[in-house]
This record gives structure tokens, sequence and C-alpha cells, in this order.
């Protein structure tokens, strides 16, 4: 007898259908390009990376709580160390400016922190802001509590510096807390304008102090939660809320030093007589009342799609995921995902048959009208 020919004309084909032949090239050619692509020889495994943009919220990491704490800590010590220092001299010919250079100074040190590390934890450096945060669902409840207590603490620190230094100054030996008491929230006969009315106790009273308190801030934080809805153009925030800052403490320092901010007024009070002390708890009250009023107010009004424990400025992280895919050939073919879920495939040639799938999904990538 006469040896088989290779029909195929392929080495290892001989005495096979053509269509066998035809099988095996395509899965050898199938190999080949999963081992070009650092798959294993044989069954090959081809790694795939998918990279896609997801809705803020939606599985993104933002930075730590830690590094959020400290970023909330240093841009309360700048805006409490810029409103303040200008604040103790403001009443000084040639020196201050009045309450036109106050409230410029803490509306531009806020903008200046809010640049610099307003990423990290949304640029709150304020007790009022956060509370607003929090109801809107910007940040989870369980943050506002830490992000309070370093507000309180870069303020303190800031009011400290101020204290020491002041303290160096001979003419104020043994007067530096009557002194630092200038800068301290009151009402009565220690709201600012009672020093000017020439009459000793009638300044603003109690109803007064936390109408205007509770009215500025609910304008402020109002102001603060639009701007950086992620429907409008974020890039502009920090200026925003920087200029209603300081707007709203020119209405405010005539009649009451001009609080808005819960953590300044406790750190002045830290360093002050003790009439600040007792008079403080307006100036949490009001501010937080006006806070929560505006928060529940652009909740009603203006609400936006948002989810728990959201930092308005994540909005442009990428996952990656991840995908290991199986081919085998010669009749038959499965593949696999593990990106959160699997999917199947077909391989194998024409006489093979089909194949089957495991079920599970690939992660959508948003739709085009989806903010990211």
């Amino acid at each position: 007898m006469s040896e088989p020919k290779d029909t195929a004309g392929t080495p290892g084909t001989a005495g096979r259908p053509a269509s066998d032949a035809t099988a095996d090239a395509a899965a050898r050619s199938r190999q080949e390009e999963a081992r070009r692509r650092g798959a294993r020889s044989g069954p090959g495994s081809v790694r795939e990376s998918v990279a896609y943009r997801l809705p803020p919220g939606k599985g993104t990491l933002g930075p730590a709580l830690i590094a959020k704490l400290g970023a909330e800590a240093f841009g309360s010590f700048v805006v409490v160390l810029a409103g303040l220092g200008v604040a103790l001299y403001a009443g000084f010919t040639g020196l201050g400016g009045g309450p036109l250079a106050v409230g410029l100074a803490f509306g531009l040190g806020y903008l200046a922190a809010a640049v610099a590390v307003g990423h990290v934890s949304g640029a709150h450096f304020n007790p009022a802001l956060t509370l607003g945060a929090a109801i809107t669902q910007r940040i989870p409840w369980r943050d506002a509590v830490p992000y309070w207590i370093a507000q309180l603490v870069g303020s303190a620190f800031a009011a400290a510096v101020l204290f020491v230094a002041i303290a160096s100054f001979p003419a104020l030996d043994g007067a530096e807390k009557t002194f630092f008491a200038t800068v301290a929230n009151g009402f009565g006969e220690h709201s600012p304008i009672a020093a000017v009315s020439g009459a000793a106790g009638e300044g603003f009273g109690l109803w007064g102090a936390l109408l205007i308190e509770c009215v500025v801030t609910a304008v402020f934080v109002g102001v603060a939660l639009g701007s950086t809805d992620r429907r409008s153009s974020t890039l502009l925030a920090p200026f925003s809320i920087g200029l209603a800052y300081a707007v709203m403490l020119l209405v405010a320092i005539p009649i009451t030093n001009g609080s808005v901010n819960p953590a300044r007024s406790t750190a002045a009070a830290i360093f002050s007589e003790g009439w600040a002390f007792g008079q403080l708890w307006v100036f949490w009250v009001a501010p937080l009342v006006g806070a929560a009023i505006a928060a529940i107010v652009y909740r009603a009004f203006a609400p936006e799609p948002s989810f728990e424990g959201l930092q308005p400025e994540v909005d442009d992280d990428v996952r990656t995921t991840e995908e290991t895919s199986t081919t085998t050939g010669a009749g038959s073919g499965t593949s696999t995902s593990t990106a959160g879920g699997t999917a199947g495939g077909t391989a194998g040639g024409a006489a093979g048959g089909a194949t089957g799938s495991t079920g599970g999904d690939r992660p959508e990538p948003p739709r085009p009208d989806q903010p990211v």
C-alpha cells in the first residue's frame, strides 16, 4: 500500500479532512495571538485592561479621611489667620482698613485655601458648611464630627499664633485678652456698634444677633452648595464662595463682629475675656440653623443626583478593570471574565459546533449624558 498523502499540505494533518485542518490552523492562530499578548501557551489566558469612567460616587476612591482632616485643619488655619490677623488691627488709623479689609481677608483666605486643598476635603473650613454638605449628602454623616474637630483645631492654632505675637508687644502687657476680645463675636454691650454709638450696652440685642447670623450663614451655605453642584461650573466655585463669605461678613460685622463660622468664633473666644465664652452659644446655634435651612431648601428645590460619601471634587476618577479571558480551540471554546461578572464567548472551528458561556454582564460604562 502507498503511504497516505497529506491532503491539506500541512504537517500533522495526514489523512484528516480539510475542515479539521482548517480548525487546527485557526486554533494555532488564536494561540499564537494569545502568546503575543502575553498569555500562556496552549489554552491561553489573555489579560485585557478595560478603562472607563464612572459616575461620581459609584465605586470611586477619594482621599483617605486622615488626608481630608488634614486639609480641613490647614484650610481653617489659613482662613482664621488671615481674617483675625487683619481684624486685630483694622481699627488702627493707617494700619487697618476697617470692616472692608476684614471681610476681604476672610474671603480671600477662604479662596486661597480652597484652591490649594479643596480637591482633598471639599473645602469646608467651617462647621456650618460641613452640616450643609452632610444634609445634602455631599459627605457621609460619620465624617461630620471629625471635620468639625479638624476645623476647630486649625482655627484655634491660628488664634494661638496671633495671641503669642501680640503678647510680645510691651504696650499690651497684661491686657492681651482685652485686646484679643476686639475680634470676638458678641451682642448687646459687646456688639461692635455699641463702641461707636456713644451709649454702652446699646448694641444689637440677642434676637438681632440670632437673626442676622442665621440669615447670612444661610445665604453663604446656599451659594456654596449651588457653586459646587456638579451641574455648575465648579472651576468658579472658590471665587463665588469666597466673595459670598466676604459680603456676608460685611453685613454682620457691625452687628456681631461677623461670625458665619462657629470655629472662628470659638478660636477667638479661647483667647478673649470671659464674656466671649458666655455668648459663644449664639454663634454656634445661629450659623448651624441657617446652614440646615439652606441645605433643606436646596434639596427641596434644586436636587441633584448625589450619593452618600460623595466628594464634589472626585468627578474625574477613572476605574480600571482587568479582565482575564481563556480561549480553547479544537471544536469547543470557553471565555470567562473576572471583572465583577463573567461573559461567555464562542471559539472553535467549523467542525467543532457551538460553545457555552458563563453568565454575568461586564460593567457598563456611563451613558454620554451622565456626569463624570
